[in-house]
């Protein structure tokens, strides 16, 4: 791979840096639904979501019942290991919003890293701005309202694909939310009835982004600022 993907921790690294994870780079078209791993599955490799891509982190619960605990688009990656060679999942790692993703041998990372400080520099940065997206994620599914969560996450997905119309069904939000599809319908109609909110087949429309702003809790904008310092520090060579 030559060109840069249209993932922003790809983009953030140095011209050095990248040449020496572009052979090892490949680009995979995904299809939403697909099953990146199971829990408990050996993760080889990492991948970087990019463009309007998304990859969720769903863990099981009871009742057969799973909750998304993260969300990752062309901001960053997954399957990272904490230490060398292949790691196991714990939770089922899924594309939520089809694209292409670009495939990372974890061999090829570490290979990577031994040639290069900055390199180990970047990741690491990123492995903590994930650890503390999750951190946010459990604080907000125990301190705040469904539709504060709900407004959370259809802004988080809009944030990364672009546009007004969004390719998320209910049942997709309900499952971010941890509720059946029925509860996450009605906070649908609930949004609607306010003209914030419209529906397509297969889709949100966001008609009154302010709206929906002010009905989210603040968590996308603590993750979003961390996520600046920590791996604007990293860029900035601080």
């Amino acid at each position: 791979m030559t060109g840069r993907p249209p993932n922003d921790l790809l983009r953030q690294l140095t011209p050095q840096d990248f040449e020496l994870l572009a052979p090892h780079l490949q680009p995979v078209e995904f299809t939403a639904s697909h099953v990146l791993h199971h829990a408990g599955d050996e993760v080889a490799a990492v991948h970087f979501p990019c463009g309007p891509a998304l990859v969720s982190f769903a863990v099981p619960v009871e009742d057969d019942r799973e909750v998304e605990s993260l969300l990752v688009g062309r901001e960053g990656a997954v399957g990272f290991s904490a230490g060398r060679g292949p790691s196991l999942a714990y939770s089922r790692v899924v594309v939520k919003l089809s694209g292409t993703l670009v495939r990372l041998p974890l061999r090829g990372l570490e290979q990577a890293q031994q040639r290069s400080a900055t390199l180990q520099e970047v990741f690491a940065r990123y492995a903590d701005c994930q650890f503390a997206q999750l951190l946010q994620t459990a604080a907000c599914n125990a301190a705040h309202s469904i539709e504060q969560r709900a407004a959370k996450w259809i802004i988080s997905t809009q944030e990364r694909t672009g546009g007004a119309e969004i390719p998320l069904t209910h049942e997709q939000l309900a499952g971010m939310l941890g509720v059946s599809r029925s509860y996450a319908s009605r906070v649908i109609q609930m949004f609607k009835a306010r003209r914030i909110l419209a529906t397509r087949r297969g889709a949100i429309l966001i008609l009154d982004a302010t709206a929906l702003e002010a009905r989210a809790c603040c968590c996308n904008d603590w993750v979003r600022k961390h996520f600046d310092e920590v791996l604007g520090a990293a860029t900035a060579g601080g």
